[in-house]
């Protein structure tokens, strides 16, 4: 194990980066996406809507196989390290613009009417006033959202990019040290997430004791 650990350690950077890059467009996307579906933007509401039903509904490995393979053949050349932050941001925008929308959705509709009452400019009242609620009120969902997207790396493989699970059916392969190698899987998968779990549930509980959400217990 300890001479597979730097094969590892090279492979959790590349998964981790793959992961952030990717999380961070997802929340980016997913806010959009949520913001033209709540205040209903004509065309692009039915466009979003049809991205959000495209994304959820067919597999990551799918995606990543039709951008991996199949762009470059369209004349759209991309890397495998590209087309895993691509995908990973395009699948989980998808999850992020629900997560968004409920909690836009939970804001209630006299805050808007107020904030607009006092003089507020539609910038203001959602960086002010909706923002600050919704993200609240989403919290468990979005992190939930962002562990699902860092397993989902666990796919990379497919399109031949060397993050965890890569190094580890390429070392099962080829010294039959399965326990081992899973094992170490393991671990870095841990080290990877469990810090965000953790950070999430301490969040939550202080948010739900904030200004905004249900009271926590």
């Amino acid at each position: 194990m300890a001479e597979y650990l730097p094969l590892y350690v090279q492979a959790f950077w590349l998964t981790l980066r793959i992961g952030l890059v990717g999380i961070f467009g997802s929340i980016l996307i997913g806010l959009i996406v949520a913001m033209v579906v709540h205040f209903k933007v004509p065309v692009l509401k039915q466009i979003a809507g049809a991205y959000v039903e495209l994304f959820r509904n067919t597999p990551l490995l799918i995606q990543l196989f039709f951008m991996y393979f199949a762009l470059p053949r369209m004349g759209v050349p991309i890397t495998a390290e590209a087309c895993g932050m691509l995908g990973l941001a395009l699948l989980g925008g998808a999850y992020m613009a629900e997560s968004f929308r409920s909690g836009l959705e939970a804001v209630e509709s006299i805050q808007f009417e107020s904030a607009l009452a006092l003089g507020m400019t539609r910038a203001q009242l959602m960086r002010h006033v909706v923002l600050p609620q919704a993200v609240t009120l989403s919290i468990q969902s979005f992190v939930a959202n962002i562990i699902f997207l860092l397993k989902e790396t666990s796919v990379f493989s497919a399109i031949s990019l060397m993050d965890l699970m890569f190094v580890a059916k390429d070392l099962i392969g080829l010294y039959y040290k399965t326990t081992e190698c899973l094992v170490l899987l393991v671990i870095f998968y841990l080290i990877m997430i469990l810090p965000v779990s953790i950070l999430g549930t301490y969040v939550e509980r202080r948010l739900r004791h904030g200004s905004f959400g249900p009271a926590g217990a």
